[in-house]
């Protein structure tokens, strides 16, 4: 088996890298919304990737399915690493977020639930540390911090249901 290496990209996810037996570099971008990416480099420039293909969440299960792989259940609206107290979640604002009618600051996301909005990623773009008059999106991905109760309630905030 090939030996893999793992690269992580702030504000997009990990990227995984290894060289087939044919000599190929090959690589796959798992974003933190769950969307792969299979990058198959450039032969001339290892930097650089000659095609891509993008794959949803379901694609990727699929694909995993059909090249006979162990199925691994992940949900990555869930995301949660747990670190002595401490939890990291990415949330996806939805069109019917009351979280895009106010700014974070005028939301007082972190005094009502004690988690705080350490990050955004817009348009694939990372946003570190927005200030208190950001104001969030439909579709932004909000990297949250705090503790399992305070994130659990941001979530509540966000994603209303």
């Amino acid at each position: 088996m090939a030996q893999v290496r793992e690269t992580k990209l702030p504000g997009v996810g990990v990227r995984h890298d290894f060289t087939a037996a044919t000599g190929a570099e090959i690589g796959v971008i798992v974003h933190h919304d769950g969307r792969r990416e299979i990058l198959l480099y450039d032969d001339d420039d290892v930097d650089a990737s000659s095609s891509v293909i993008q794959l949803s969440p379901l694609d990727a299960r699929t694909m995993s399915e059909v090249l006979g792989a162990s199925q691994v259940t992940e949900v990555v609206e869930a995301v949660q690493q747990h670190i002595e107290g401490l939890a990291i979640e990415w949330l996806t604002v939805p069109a019917n977020s009351l979280a895009i009618t106010t700014s974070i600051g005028g939301a007082r996301y972190r005094s009502k639930t004690g988690a705080s909005i350490v990050a955004v990623i817009r348009d694939h773009q990372s946003i570190p540390a927005p200030g208190a008059d950001f104001r969030l999106a439909v579709d932004d991905v909000i990297v949250a911090v705090g503790t399992v109760e305070g994130v659990a309630a941001l979530r509540q905030i966000i994603r209303p249901n």
